[in-house]
């Protein structure tokens, strides 16, 4: 059984409104997606992919880690989340963990808790009483993704509860979506993410 952690990165942050992408927009010492990446990266998985669109971000993902683009991106977080399914298919997987590139205070832990966790359709990160990223999906769930919109996986979590295991994870998952929030999450006012 094989795993790829894929990171969703191609959104536009039209809420963000700096002078660049949040995804390469500084955040405690180094660009906000590289935290996220670098967990994504501590995740014991077998293969990490990141899908881009309103940014580029090959300058800031390194060769183990395979890079796709959605040209799609502005119908939606559903047509990133597709195109790394389709990515997984064909590599053979049978499973991914989904996260998002604009939350960096979720750690390495929380992606490795989610992977490790008994094995069941949907495994999803919960902090405190709050489900989050990631989200742990078995190949037999992919079918019933949406194609377009906005809601990733989230709608098939409510669909069908049954399916879905919760795992307690520490981290923070706050989005990182406005100036505002940058300057809050900035000034240390949350737990630094950890390994």
């Amino acid at each position: 059984m094989t795993s790829a952690a894929l990171l969703l990165a191609a959104g536009g942050a039209s809420r963000f409104r700096g002078d660049r992408s949040k995804l390469v927009t500084p955040f405690r010492g180094r660009p906000m997606f590289e935290w996220s990446l670098l967990a994504a990266c501590g995740s014991g998985c077998d293969e990490v992919v990141v899908v881009d669109g309103a940014c580029d971000l090959s300058g800031l993902v390194g060769p183990s880690v395979r890079l796709l683009h959605n040209p799609g991106w502005v119908d939606g977080q559903a047509t990133s989340l597709n195109v790394g399914v389709r990515w997984c298919l064909e590599q053979g997987h049978d499973e991914l963990l989904v996260g998002l590139g604009d939350q960096p205070l979720i750690p390495a832990s929380a992606w490795h808790t989610v992977l490790a966790a008994p094995r069941s359709p949907i495994a999803v990160a919960t902090y405190g009483r709050r489900r989050g990223h990631p989200v742990r999906l078995s190949r037999r769930v992919w079918p019933m993704l949406p194609e377009t919109g906005d809601k990733g996986a989230r709608e098939v979590l409510r669909q069908y509860p049954e399916l879905v295991m919760e795992v307690p994870c520490v981290g923070d998952p706050v989005d990182i979506d406005t100036l505002d929030d940058l300057a809050c999450w900035n000034r240390g006012e949350a737990v630094a993410p950890e390994g």
